[in-house]
């Protein structure tokens, strides 16, 4: 059986002009507040457009479909989680653990503040997922990772890095979006965060001794 196609999910073409890109930008901040109430069963064109005071027409002109507006919405998220990442780990002012427990705090403490949004965009991931695309777009933080990693274990091969850097952003990932689920205080977040920092920093010490 074929494979299913992937939905088209580039926007159909880039805003030139001030009033162009300030149309963009209503409609997508208009997506946001219509997923974060309607959730992604509920998301579509028609009340995005409704939202943000525009035709679906207009609309149309640049997404073809909803998941084209969601597509743009998690690969923004995407590109603001790897510009963090960026800062963070290449601030070589900083030794390589103490930019790692940077890392740790700040990602867990944006995870936790926008715990509803990136939940909405996790349920519509299906609509994208596949795609060209969205493959392109999470693989856009692997490089400052590897570069990191090459830094902070030079002692060890690159197979070993590799899966250093592969197990943390991994366990980042997924131990953030699970305590994120939860309402939890500034001062519950960064005990959490010391604590898996902790659990780093030793586990990358002992790689790079061994």
């Amino acid at each position: 059986m074929p494979d299913r196609a992937s939905p088209r999910i580039s926007s159909r073409k880039q805003p030139q002009q001030a009033r162009s890109a300030g149309l963009v930008a209503t409609i997508l901040e208009a997506a946001v507040q219509v997923l974060a109430k309607e959730g992604a069963a509920r998301f579509t064109t028609a009340r995005v457009a409704e939202k943000a005071g525009v035709s679906v027409g207009s609309l149309y002109q640049y997404f073809p479909n909803k998941a084209a507006i969601l597509f743009r919405l998690q690969s923004d998220e995407w590109r603001q989680t790897a510009d963090m990442l960026r800062a963070i780990l290449e601030d070589r002012a900083r030794p390589p653990l103490d930019r790692l427990r940077a890392l740790v705090h700040a990602f867990l403490k944006s995870e936790c503040e926008e715990a509803a949004m990136r939940g909405a965009l996790a349920d519509a991931a299906p609509l994208y997922r596949d795609a060209p695309e969205a493959k392109e777009a999470r693989g856009s933080a692997d490089d400052v990772v590897a570069t990191f990693m090459r830094e902070a274990l030079p002692n060890a091969s690159d197979a070993v890095r590799a899966m250093a850097g592969d197990l943390i952003k991994t366990t980042v990932s997924q131990v953030g979006k699970d305590y994120s689920e939860t309402p939890r205080t500034d001062a519950e977040i960064s005990t959490y965060a010391d604590a898996m920092a902790d659990m780093f920093c030793a586990y990358l010490r002992s790689l790079d001794r061994g």
